[in-house]
């Protein structure tokens, strides 16, 4: 080709020029370099959950706290971690599997994690099985003193039903008759929670 279709000397420089300007960062190395992936569960150790003795099973299962490290003592963040289990697995019982325990580690001795009774639910499958339309749902809660001194909070849940030989297909409850169903529900919540202990 002839010269003239050929840029001038200088363009090219200046562009090699930029070239290095702009990747002056890669020249130069950075501080400190990458950290090595270290696997978390290192650092990690096992305790054991013994549950109250009014459950039939005491080893429950296991929790996982990191290791004690200065001030962070493993004990200490342990205790107050709610656990959350199945009757069922507690009392080696598969009726009661729609039943679930919350229980609350109150001391660590040694690798054994001791638990209290922390509060009872049902599970949402069995809750919605319950109810059902054409009936009224009467709910109630109280606070209640147990023997051993605890103040537990307990919520009843009652439904209306068809008598034997009722032709009408709905059973509801009028306002009057279900203040008395509850009145009638806290009296036996309370009278119940207060010959009990929670022990």
């Amino acid at each position: 080709r002839p010269s003239s279709f050929l840029p001038p000397l200088s363009l090219f420089t200046s562009y090699f020029i930029m070239a290095i300007g702009k990747n002056k960062r890669l020249t130069k190395s950075k501080k400190g370099g990458k950290k090595k992936a270290v696997d978390p569960f290192l650092k990690k150790e096992w305790y054991k959950l013994i549950a109250p003795s009014i459950f039939a099973e005491k080893n429950c299962g296991k929790t996982i706290i990191t290791k004690t490290q200065g001030t962070k003592i493993a004990s200490e963040y342990l205790k107050g971690r709610v656990i959350e289990l199945s009757l069922a697995d507690l009392n080696n019982n598969e009726a009661m599997s729609y039943r679930k325990v919350k229980l609350c580690i109150e001391d660590v001795q040694g690798f054994n994690c001791l638990l209290n009774f922390h509060g009872m639910d049902m599970t949402r499958d069995k809750l919605c099985s319950l109810i059902k339309k054409k009936q009224s749902i009467i709910e109630a809660n109280v606070d209640c003193r147990t023997t051993d001194g605890y103040i537990v909070r307990m919520f009843c849940i009652a439904f209306t039903k068809k008598q034997d030989d009722q032709l009408k297909e709905t059973c509801y409850a009028k306002s009057g008759k279900a203040k008395q169903i509850r009145a009638k529900m806290v009296n036996t919540m309370s009278t119940l929670a207060g010959k009990g202990d929670l022990k």
